[in-house]
Order: structure tokens, then sequence, then C-alpha cells
């Protein structure tokens, strides 16, 4: 499973002429030229993509974060009518294809005069719209005590209160899974940001990536298997650190 990681990898240490010849991971000779020539490849140094992805990103996570969480305490402790309706309607999205909704979506956000920015990409995750990430917080907010709700209601709480207060510490395990997952699917996401950034200095890594593809041909396949390991190294550094709350919120939310 990890053979295609480790030969991409020992690719971006070959010269050009070695990396199909040789589909070995033994190395005969160590070229690191691709780094600083796929890094200075494009119409920007690669370190714009990934400046782009970043904020994607960012914007992405703390969207999920917020509009989720709360989406998942209205469906799980407060009451109002067709609450099961919605719940159910809500969970029959995770369903729908994203490819269905695209074309709408894309006349949506064109209309508005926001393709070629970052918003399509940012702007739905502020919206609740990952129905996956709902329903993992519903389960594990389910499973803490109502006892703490009533006690702060006592002391004169509202629901704000009690979320932000009461509920939103407690959810540690389950904010960071959402964290993980959306971070890993936005900074890999492609299809979106093909379609909705045109201009070449708004692109993400995956989209620049294509990009340094079709710019070199056959001719640097090594530089581009070193941007690639370039951007696999924050992901990379995210589920290392975030694995042991990644397995903690997914054990004890399908425990509750």
């Amino acid at each position: 499973m990890i053979y295609p990681l480790l030969w991409m990898v020992v690719s971006s240490l070959r010269p050009n002429d070695q990396i199909f010849s040789e589909p070995g991971l033994w190395l005969s000779e160590v070229d690191l030229s691709h780094y600083p020539t796929g890094w200075n490849a494009l119409s920007q140094p690669f370190s714009v993509y990934l400046m782009n992805s970043t904020i994607v990103v960012l914007g992405s996570v703390l969207g999920n974060l917020v509009s989720c969480s709360m989406a998942a305490y209205a469906f799980a402790r407060m009451r109002f009518s067709f609450r099961t309706l919605l719940f159910a309607i809500m969970l029959m999205t995770i369903m729908l294809p994203g490819h269905v909704t695209l074309v709408p979506q894309y006349v949506l956000f064109a209309q508005l005069g926001m393709v070629n920015t970052f918003w399509p990409l940012v702007g739905p995750n502020m919206l609740a719209v990952d129905s996956f990430f709902i329903f993992l917080m519903v389960q594990f907010i389910r499973g803490i005590p109502k006892e703490l709700d009533e006690a702060a209601r006592i002391d004169g709480a509202g629901h704000g209160r009690i979320f932000f207060q009461v509920i939103l510490p407690l959810m540690t395990p389950a904010l960071a899974t959402t964290a993980i997952f959306t971070f890993i699917a936005s900074w890999n996401q492609f299809f979106s940001a093909l379609i909705y950034l045109t201009d070449t200095d708004m692109m993400t890594v995956p989209v620049a990536l294509r990009l340094f593809v079709d710019s070199q041909g056959e001719s640097n396949w090594g530089s581009m298997f070193a941007m690639s390991i370039v951007s696999l190294i924050p992901v990379f550094l995210v589920f290392l650190f975030g694995q042991r709350f990644l397995v903690k919120g997914i054990a004890t939310t399908g425990i509750k």
C-alpha cells in the first residue's frame, strides 16, 4: 500500500532519464535539483499555490466547525417543528453526489459574481452543508448528559450559553475529527477548484499540480513528483498530530 508513495519520493530524487527506466526503490544517483526547479516551474512560485490552499482550508475548517456544531446542537437539544423530518432530509443528502449540484451551484455563484474567487470553495462550508459532520456531532452531543444543560438552565443560561460554555468544551474529539477530515478534503479538492478558479494566480495545489504536468509534459516528471511530496507534507503533519483526537472522536461517537 505504501510502495507508490515510496516510489514517488525516490523518483523525486532521480534524474529524469532514470525515473521510468529503473522502477525499483534503489537510488543509483541522487538529483536534488527537482525541488528548486519544480518550485519555480510555473508562472508563480509554488508558495503562491500553497498559500491559496491554506486560505481555502482555513476557511473551510472554521466554517464547518462553527456551522455544523450549531446545527448539531439544534438537532440534538432543541425542540422545534418538523425536527425529525428535517434531520432525515439532512441525512438523505449524504447520498446525493456533489456533481449533481455542481451546475446549479455554478450558476448561482456566477450570478453573484463569485467565480474566480475563493467564496465558492469556502462559503458553502459556512452554511452547514456537510451532513456527515452534523450527524457525527449530533451523536456525540446526545451522549452528553442532559443534566448539565438543566443545571446551566437553572443558573439562568439560555441555549447560547449552554452551547458555548457547556456543550462546546466537551465536544473536542468530535470537533477535532471534523477539522481533520475537512482539512484533508479541502486540501485535496480538485474538481470544484478547477471549475471555479480560472486565474492561475488563484489556483490551489491540486490544480497547480495538474497545470504543472500540462506545462512541463513528460520531460520533467521529477519536478512534478517533488512538488507532490511538498503538497503531501501538510496533510501528513495534520494527521500525525491529530490522529489521537481522530481515533477518540470516532470511537466515542460510535459507543454513544
